[in-house]
Order: C-alpha cells, then sequence, then structure tokens
C-alpha cells in the first residue's frame, strides 16, 4: 500500500470519528466495519447488508443499522450462559 492511499485512509477514519455521521458513503462504511471494497459489493449485490441507493448508482449506509448488521448472531459467553441459566432455575423454584 503507497503512502498516500494510507494517508487518505486515515484521513477517512479521523473524519468517521470527529464527524460522528449518520450517514455513510460507501468508502466511508467499509473504512467503519472494516470490510474490504470487493467483498462489501458482494454483500450490497446479495442484499445481505441494509443499505440505500437513491439514484440507482452511489450506495449509502445507516450508520446505526450498520452497527445492528455488525453485532447480529450474537454468541452467549459462558459466563452469561450460566447465569441465565441460574435465573432461570430460581424462577423456578419460586413458582413450585
Amino acid at each position: 500500500m503507497d503512502l498516500l492511499r494510507i494517508l487518505e485512509k486515515l484521513d477517512r477514519i479521523e473524519q468517521l470519528l470527529i464527524a460522528d455521521k449518520r450517514v455513510l458513503n460507501f468508502d466511508e462504511a467499509c473504512d467503519f466495519t472494516g470490510i474490504s471494497k470487493s467483498f462489501m459489493y458482494k454483500l450490497t449485490s446479495s442484499r445481505q447488508i441494509p443499505h440505500c441507493k437513491p439514484n440507482g448508482k452511489l450506495i449509502y449506509f445507516e450508520r446505526e443499522k450498520l452497527e445492528k448488521w455488525l453485532l447480529q448472531n450474537y454468541k452467549q459467553s459462558n459466563a452469561e450462559l450460566e447465569e441465565e441459566a441460574l435465573k432461570l432455575s430460581f424462577r423456578k423454584r419460586r413458582f413450585l
């Protein structure tokens, strides 16, 4: 990766952090998610990631929807599962 591309990417990342934009363009969404451009195109073309194409060309993403999409399919840790099991067992004992 040449120095100019690295500096451009750092500038986009800095803008994301400072601006806290609600709507991201394609490049910003790639930087935000860490997904490569080619894979992001694949996700949008197969409609696996929420996005908007207002004029049929440019692709935009809502930051909040991207966050939800990134956090989907959550896997609980063993500690969380054990805590949930304990809560359920205590509830059952109260009703018996």
